[in-house]
């Protein structure tokens, strides 16, 4: 072969070997080139270390690299490194930040300082979030503790409100509390023209109850006469201790007639049921009640104060009636009494 052959035929080996290690495409093997099995096996060669790079170019480590030579050893030397340095990496993503790299040059010096730094903020970021867990723990415990010392307030409030309104051993409102309520009910009741009354309880005999069985058992007496009282009464009828064994009601909306059924049911529930007393002894009480009717539709709105006043006295009145015709008895009076 002459040499400007040769050097032909080099030539077009030369380009074809560039044409394969630089196109996107790889090139045909050249006919002159088809039927030699070395020339087939290279070209095979590197169209696998093509896949090869590609593979890693996009992630892929998986390829199995069987070949040999410096390339191919290149290759698996780089496969390697890559795998590790993903695992490193992997390492450090679930929180291993000892992890160091010494085998990627600039990108293991710069992997390295990342690791470090990362580090710093994670433990800068776990302190903040350790203080702001512990601020927010001691603001719920101190939202808790100012919680409970409100309602604590609150249920003290209710109590005191509650004592100030009523009487501390029956339960029912107080001489002091009951007028104020009594005086806005009956205004709504003259505003309405509706007729109200007034009524007295007194307990019979209650002195000589206290002689013969202590004032222990006298209160458990007014507790229990109060109790049997309040059972009786409507839901819209008010009652209050007046003092020592006397007991005051305001019957809303009612007249003479329904004022003295309240009083009359009053009176025989007391007269029908005994109390036990402490020692087992059963003690029948009487109670001696006087009712007054208020026709309100007939008085003015300036007259309720007067109108009260008056309520009361007639109401007392008929109690004494009562207890002059021989107690356990209910009597009854009218404004024009």
């Amino acid at each position: 072969m002459r040499t400007d052959e040769r050097l032909d035929l080099a030539h077009e080996v030369i380009a074809y070997v560039a044409r394969l290690l630089g196109d996107m495409l790889p090139p045909k093997i050249p006919e002159a080139f088809a039927d030699d099995e070395e020339f087939v096996r290279f070209h095979a060669e590197i169209l696998e270390l093509r896949g090869i790079l590609a593979a890693f170019s996009s992630g892929d480590l998986s390829p199995c690299i069987t070949q040999r030579g410096v390339l191919a050893g290149s290759c698996k030397a780089l496969q390697a490194n890559l795998r590790h340095m993903t695992w490193k990496v992997q390492q450090v993503e679930n929180g291993d930040y000892t992890q160091r790299m010494d085998f990627m040059g600039d990108f293991s010096s710069s992997f390295n300082n990342m690791v470090v730094r990362l580090e710093s903020t994670i433990d800068a970021l776990r302190q903040k979030e350790e203080t702001l867990t512990a601020l927010a723990v001691s603001l719920q415990n101190e939202v808790r503790l100012r919680s409970g010392t409100l309602q604590k307030l609150r249920e003290s409030e209710a109590q005191f409100k509650y004592l100030a309104r009523h009487d501390p051993l029956t339960n029912v409102l107080n001489r002091r509390f009951f007028p104020g309520e009594v005086r806005e009910r009956l205004r709504g009741a003259m505003t309405m023209g509706r007729s109200c009354c007034f009524c007295f309880l007194d307990i019979d005999m209650f002195k000589g109850f206290n002689d013969a069985h202590g004032h222990i058992e006298g209160d458990r007496a007014l507790q229990f006469v109060a109790g049997l009282a309040q059972r009786n009464l409507r839901q819209t009828d008010v009652m209050g201790r007046y003092g020592g064994e006397e007991f005051v009601f305001f019957f809303e909306n009612s007249n003479l007639e329904a004022g003295r059924a309240v009083a009359e049911r009053i009176r025989k529930a007391v007269a029908a049921t005994p109390i036990a007393l402490r020692n087992g002894q059963m003690v029948f009480l009487s109670v001696s009640l006087g009712v007054a009717c208020l026709p309100t539709r007939k008085a003015k709105m300036h007259d309720c104060e007067a109108l009260y006043e008056h309520g009361l006295r007639l109401a007392d009145a008929a109690l004494y009636t009562a207890k002059r015709e021989g107690r356990n008895r209910v009597c009854v009076a009218t404004l024009d009494d």
